[in-house]
């Protein structure tokens, strides 16, 4: 039950080389195989890199949505959890991406034996808090017919989520009332159109997302039709032309400094202003002199703070108060992280 790979040759023939060899509880190592005398020598011993998440379990889990196509993800369960033990409060972190085939779409292109990360940019942390992280389940969305994928986006996209629902809820994992869903640019974009066409999750966090299409008319993503070509795709892809059916709280976060055409701070900035003005629970935070990905310390460090305090008040508390919505100019000069 390992993944190995060839990182390096020892000789021209290939007899003996350098790998690197992992589980799903083993942390990578380097070893030399050497195919002649059948022997793997390990090189290096690293030390397990964070002992505190040693008892985190994972699974591959395969499932089918409604149309015949073959999904996949990655669960992870907090240390000493036994289903026995009654549904846990999940996080799902997931991505779409556009296919023309559903063979292709359903292909898994992660192996079931990799390491078990724990980094900050995912929804890894969480599990310390007790809750059960489904990682990257699949969200194709696939050309039916020679029609082009985004032509059916909003029902491929909401089948995709009702079946990774279902699964978790079937292996006794989840309580279908009690699941977030998250995810970073066209995963945000993923997060709001799943909050405003399904009632399938309790909140949702989208980072550094666009939620108007038409702020990007020559295209986005796998889109290669112009907004004169497809008017009616880009208005029922755009989850601001839906904002008022979204009735679960949103967190949205975004860099200040975002200098990606297709997710312009200002798509937050107006999506925020929608969802106010309609009197929905939201929260703002924008990042001051981060791009679209986040890179000081300290405004990682906030990202973090922010979600989990996001997944303590809609996720794991029935609590409803109003939160306190952080603005530009409230942040333009960051509070230190120990007095926050």
């Amino acid at each position: 039950p390992y993944y190995e790979r060839v990182r390096a040759l020892l000789d021209d023939e290939g007899e003996r080389f350098i790998t690197v060899r992992e589980s799903k509880t083993e942390q990578p190592n380097f070893f030399i195989r050497d195919l002649d005398n059948d022997t793997l020598t390990q090189l290096t011993n690293f030390a397990h890199p964070y002992p505190a998440f040693k008892g985190v379990t994972k699974e591959q889990l395969r499932y089918k949505r409604d149309d015949g196509v073959e999904l996949s993800g990655t669960l992870y369960l907090p240390p000493g959890y036994d289903v026995t033990q009654g549904p846990l409060p999940v996080l799902m972190w997931a991505y779409p991406l556009e296919y023309k085939d559903k063979a292709v779409a359903s292909q898994v292109r992660e192996s079931p034996y990799e390491f078990t990360y724990i980094g900050y940019w995912g929804p890894m942390p969480y599990l310390a808090k007790g809750i059960a992280v489904f990682d990257d389940p699949k969200m194709p969305i696939v050309g039916i017919d020679g029609s082009e994928p985004n032509d059916n986006f909003r029902k491929q996209l909401v089948s995709s989520a009702q079946a990774a629902v279902d699964v978790l809820v079937k292996k006794g994992i989840a309580d279908k009332n009690n699941i977030a869903i998250a995810g970073h640019s066209y995963g945000a974009f993923m997060v709001a159109n799943l909050l405003a066409h399904s009632d399938l999750f309790k909140t949702g966090i989208a980072r550094s997302g666009a939620y108007n299409r038409t702020l990007t008319p020559f295209g986005f993503q796998g889109e290669e039709r112009d907004f004169w070509q497809a008017q009616s795709v880009y208005a029922n892809m755009s989850p601001f032309f839906h904002a008022e059916k979204i009735d679960e709280p949103m967190l949205m976060i975004h860099g200040q400094e975002d200098p990606n055409s297709g997710t312009f701070p200002m798509q937050s900035e107006r999506m925020y202003a929608a969802l106010k003005g309609l009197g929905k629970d939201a929260r703002l935070v924008m990042l001051p002199y981060e791009a679209h990905g986040y890179r000081a310390r300290k405004s990682l460090l906030h990202v973090l703070w922010e979600q989990e305090q996001w997944l303590d008040k809609y996720l794991l508390s029935d609590s409803v108060e109003e939160p306190v919505n952080v603005t530009t100019e409230q942040v333009a000069e960051p509070i230190p992280i120990a007095e926050q």
